[in-house]
């Protein structure tokens, strides 16, 4: 097996000047994935973190200023199981699909000789965001020697709660950065991830690139980079059982039975395929049959009925949120009549009354002549007949 070494980035959406993320190794062979992704976080509890972060600014003692943090969406997952890391231990682990909108803008302002725990969100309720800035105010006042104090953090945006899209963790990674502006830091996507993992229990790669990774979400440690990019995708976007909100942590973890284990193994080969060959067709299905599992825990009364569309309007397949509601009819972007496909795809979602939310392209090369913008201009979300706003 050949191994490689790659640079997560960031999300563009932190910072003007991203800084680069962890070094991974990325895996081409069949697993287990020796040397692959980094070693799990030590020591992830209310202690400081020491050494992590740039070097400390000497001689700076003044309070830390108003920042501001940005951090992206997703539209639930690919894929979603229990995959064996490279020490052939079962971890639960995702592959997210990427969206670049909506998101979440935190506002971070501090509160000079405030106690640093004293932290006040806007909205209430936003308990996993706090803890977070909390989290990364000791870090940061560690690190550059001004003092650590509470504040106020604002959060705002549009990404919708409880569907699976990532909100907490959207609103964590935000929240982090804004408070890493405030005390003038850039933070790599390895600390954030151990730092939202550590605020919210299990948390989206958000703060990586928009590459295919299986993540490790209970641990925020990346177990293989499945590529550069993920096969183009032309994804109408959708709501199933009513929308209802679903207690991701009230879910039960998956489990780790040779059995899962061998049938995951499998799926996840499939999509590494797929990335590599650039092939949506053989994405789609391995994104069927992980929704198809997952349905055993969601059980959406609609997700049949669903499958049975997409297969009617040439879709290459579905996807869902392992943990929510959202759910996309996949298609080859690529292949003349795509967006008619797409049309018709809507019209079946109307008739089969499954709410239907935006239609947005991902993956491959989006300035390729063959994939056009999807209806209602730019490649990412519509407006069009939206039910998530």
């Amino acid at each position: 097996m050949t191994t490689g070494t790659s640079h997560l980035r960031p999300d563009p959406h932190a910072h003007p000047a991203p800084h680069p993320g962890p070094t991974l190794s990325s895996g081409t062979g069949p697993a287990p994935f020796p040397g692959i992704g980094p070693a799990p976080f030590p020591g992830i509890g209310p202690a400081p973190f020491p050494g992590i972060g740039p070097a400390p600014f000497p001689g700076i003692g003044h309070a830390p200023s108003p920042g501001t943090g940005h951090a992206p969406s997703h539209h639930g997952e690919l894929l979603q199981g229990v995959f064996l890391d490279a020490d052939g231990r079962p971890r639960a682990g995702l592959v997210t699909l990427p969206v670049d909108a909506p998101g979440t803008r935190a506002d971070f302002t501090p509160r000079p000789g405030t106690p640093p725990d004293a932290v006040a969100v806007v909205p209430g309720g936003r308990t996993k965001a706090a803890r977070a800035a909390r989290f990364a105010v000791a870090l940061c006042a560690e690190r550059t020697g001004r003092p650590a104090c509470g504040g106020t953090l604002r959060l705002a945006g549009g990404v919708p709660l409880g569907l699976g899209m990532g909100s907490s963790t959207s609103d964590v990674l935000a929240s982090v950065r804004a408070v890493a502006d405030a005390y003038g830091l850039r933070l790599d996507a390895a600390t954030t991830a151990r730092l939202a993992v550590r605020a919210e229990r299990a948390s989206d790669p958000l703060m990586l690139d928009a590459r295919p990774v299986l993540f490790a979400q209970r641990e925020g440690r990346v177990l293989e980079v499945l590529g550069a990019a993920l096969p183009p995708l032309l994804v109408v976007g959708c709501l199933l059982g009513g929308g209802a909100a679903v207690d991701t942590l009230g879910l039960p973890a998956p489990a780790a039975t040779g059995a899962e284990l061998r049938a995951y193994a499998r799926l996840r080969e499939q999509l590494r395929r797929a990335v590599a060959d650039g092939d949506p067709a053989l994405l789609g299905r391995v994104a069927t049959a992980s929704a198809r599992r997952a349905q055993r825990v969601l059980k959406h009364r609609e997700f049949e009925e669903l499958v049975a569309l997409a297969r009617r309007t040439g879709a290459v397949g579905v996807q869902i949120s392992h943990s929510g509601s959202v759910a996309g009819v996949l298609h080859d972007p690529a292949v003349p009549g795509a967006e008619a496909r797409a049309d018709a795809t809507r019209r079946a979602l109307d008739a089969s009354r499954i709410p239907y939310t935006r239609t947005f392209t991902v993956g491959g090369d989006l300035n390729s002549p063959r994939i056009k913008p999807s209806p209602g201009g730019g490649y990412f979300w519509t407006a069009k007949g939206c039910s998530l706003h």
